[in-house]
């Protein structure tokens, strides 16, 4: 699903972006662009992958956090930062901070995963828990800077940020100046815009397209209002990009500036995230994966070259691993069903020989014996399997169904 955007206001300029190049210099990396030959073939075009999962500290953060702090008058660095997030715009402000010699204080949610806690400590913040959604930490964080006089570093609704984050435009247009379309992620939208900022006015030519998930989509309605509005509890996979409102600053740019913003399913995310891992080699967070869920949701799309923008790599392992599941059985490669079997020896092994010669690997195998709707003589088992995908799911099923085994669920 697409939505198309319109309006005119420009608070940050590409001035803004260049001198914010000149700040990062020696600080942000200069992340690399990977050539994708599995999406080039399904795009019908050149498909290059811009990887800020590489940046320091795993997220383009870094980048609009170091901006915003060097901006501070020193009586503002002398009181400390302070920041509320559940994890990249953390430990961006945590390693900006300690560049820079200024105190940083970090709330951060109670429920937040520890790698991310134990990385922005190590960056240097005082890391806070309190609360257990991101909208009491970030009250937690507000209050805490009025009581002290700390700077409050909003993730994304500042100029200073968006200046930080459109370097990302400017290096995408040096890295690949032949580019046609630029997909990235939003949230608030603050790399959205600043990234719409840069290449709009170098190459007005270029299509930007943004990707929310359709369980945190924001700037739809937003942009069909005409301006920003808050959604009831977002709900996505993808927490780099889970945002409830559109930020009042980059609102204005990405209405004006950004082309199009479209809308991916959780499935397209968990998909994305295996095949960034499986085909390119690298990891990415759902939200990093988002523009590559939107090239695998509607290929036709994008007049190419194009680049995806993989935003962030920060991923806890345990979330990872039941992505990959998720991704997996997505993409057709995981089966799960029931069947009945008579209870006696012998039975189980003798269904696990049908699979074996089908060529299915069998990840889990449950027994149930005492559901009412069992005969008093039989047994129902509940098998997870791994296949190649939807074309071996249904080979798997044949076989079964050719041995007499009905299967239930």
């Amino acid at each position: 699903m697409s939505f198309r955007t319109t309006g005119p206001f420009h608070p940050v300029i590409l001035d803004d972006v260049l001198g914010a190049r000149k700040m990062l210099s020696g600080v942000a990396r200069l992340t690399p662009m990977e050539g994708s030959r599995h999406l080039s073939a399904l795009v019908g075009s050149p498909v290059h992958l811009k990887c800020e999962n590489l940046q320091r500290t795993g997220s383009f953060k870094l980048r609009g956090a170091y901006v915003r702090i060097s901006g501070l008058r020193p009586e503002e660095r002398a009181a400390g930062v302070v920041a509320a997030s559940a994890g990249n715009h953390a430990q961006g402000v945590a390693l900006a901070s300690s560049l820079l010699g200024v105190h940083s204080t970090v709330f951060m949610p109670k429920g937040a995963p520890l790698p991310k806690v134990a990385a922005t400590r190590d960056y240097g913040a005082d890391v806070r828990l309190h609360g257990h959604v991101v909208d009491e930490t970030l009250a937690a964080a507000q209050e805490y800077a009025h009581e002290t006089g700390a700077v409050f570093i909003h993730p994304f609704d500042h100029p200073d940020i968006i200046a930080g984050q459109g370097t990302v435009g400017l290096e995408i247009l040096e890295q690949c100046p032949e580019v046609r379309t630029i997909v990235v992620g939003v949230g608030g939208g603050g790399l959205a815009a600043g990234i719409a900022v840069a290449v709009k006015a170098l190459r007005p030519d270029v299509r930007l397209i943004g990707v929310q998930a359709e369980g945190s989509a924001a700037y739809p309605p937003s942009l069909a209002a005409g301006r920003p509005v808050s959604i009831e509890s977002p709900v996505t996979m993808a927490d780099g990009i889970k945002v409830g409102r559109p930020g009042d600053v980059p609102y204005a740019l990405v209405e004006e500036l950004v082309d199009e913003v479209r809308t991916v399913s959780e499935d397209a995310l968990s998909s994305a995230l295996l095949l960034c891992l499986e085909r390119a080699k690298l990891v990415v967070e759902p939200a990093g994966a988002s523009p590559v869920a939107a090239l695998l949701s509607d290929p036709q799309a994008y007049e190419g070259p194009v680049v995806a923008v993989l935003s962030g790599g920060n991923v806890d392992p345990l979330l990872m691993q039941r992505i990959l599941r998720h991704g997996m059985a997505a993409a057709g490669r995981y089966l799960s069903l029931r069947l009945r079997l008579p209870d006696r020896p012998g039975a189980l092994a003798t269904l696990l020989g049908v699979l074996s010669v089908a060529d299915a690997n069998v990840l889990d195998v449950g027994h149930v014996r005492t559901d009412p709707r069992l005969g008093l003589t039989e047994v129902e088992v509940e098998l997870h399997l791994e296949t190649k995908g939807p074309e071996h799911c249904a080979e798997v099923g044949e076989a079964l169904r050719e041995a007499g085994y009905q299967v239930t669920g």
